[in-house]
């Protein structure tokens, strides 16, 4: 599980940076703030330690009342992204409630950070688009119309019956993707956006989370 310090952000779009040795990295625009603390989880209360991460503002027409009593008790204004992110606690400890979390306190020039994010949803698939399958190369021994099919599923008396998890057409897209180990190419701090190397699942203006990554490579000593 990952326990590194991160925050809320937005995907802003694609973009390019020119370096000092006039190559271009391509990036993509993360704003993540104003983000802010609006609650702690504690060992004591509730067997681990997290904080409550708000992001940007809502308006209350559009929230519940246990929704909006929650943001009342603490005295602030409505997040329109909440999100809970779990760290040790010497780490929770040291944001109090309503306090604005930088980018800069975060994140650095070089890190390799992890983002999260729901990957856009492309309806219902066939085999060929949702699992790269081959397709057919021939319309042989009277078979057609079978180019794009996936092929036999199942079996004959043994089990006789398909196998479960096969990959067959459906749903493609639309689920929690998380990608690991991208370069921060910038700290945008007075426009509180992070320029990220690569990809990151979602659209355009879509919640992602970037957290310190957790699979980076030691140097040897």
């Amino acid at each position: 599980m990952n326990q590194n310090l991160g925050l809320i952000g937005k995907k802003l779009g694609n973009t390019q940076v020119f370096n000092e040795d006039g190559s271009v990295t391509r990036v993509t625009a993360i704003q993540v703030g104003p983000c802010r603390v609006i609650g702690h989880r504690t060992a004591e209360k509730d067997g681990y330690s997290a904080l409550i991460l708000g992001f940007g503002e809502r308006k209350e027409k559009n929230m519940t009342k246990a929704e909006k009593g929650q943001f009342e008790k603490i005295k602030s204004k409505p997040a329109a992204k909440i999100m809970e992110l779990r760290l040790p606690a010497d780490v929770v400890a040291k944001h109090e409630i309503n306090s604005v979390i930088s980018p800069a306190e975060v994140f650095t020039v070089g890190q390799k950070v992890d983002v999260t994010g729901l990957s856009r949803g492309r309806g219902f698939q066939g085999v060929m688009r949702r699992w790269n399958f081959k397709g057919a190369k021939s319309f042989s021994h009277g078979s057609h119309e079978y180019k794009r099919h996936g092929g036999a599923i199942g079996t004959n008396m043994t089990p006789g019956r398909t196998l479960a998890n096969l990959k067959m057409p459906g749903q493609w897209g639309n689920e929690r993707i998380t990608v690991q180990n991208l370069v921060v190419s910038r700290v945008l701090e007075a426009d509180q956006v992070v320029l990220v190397e690569g990809a990151v699942p979602g659209s355009k203006n879509s919640f992602v989370t970037v957290r310190g990554a957790i699979k980076t490579r030691k140097k040897a000593a």
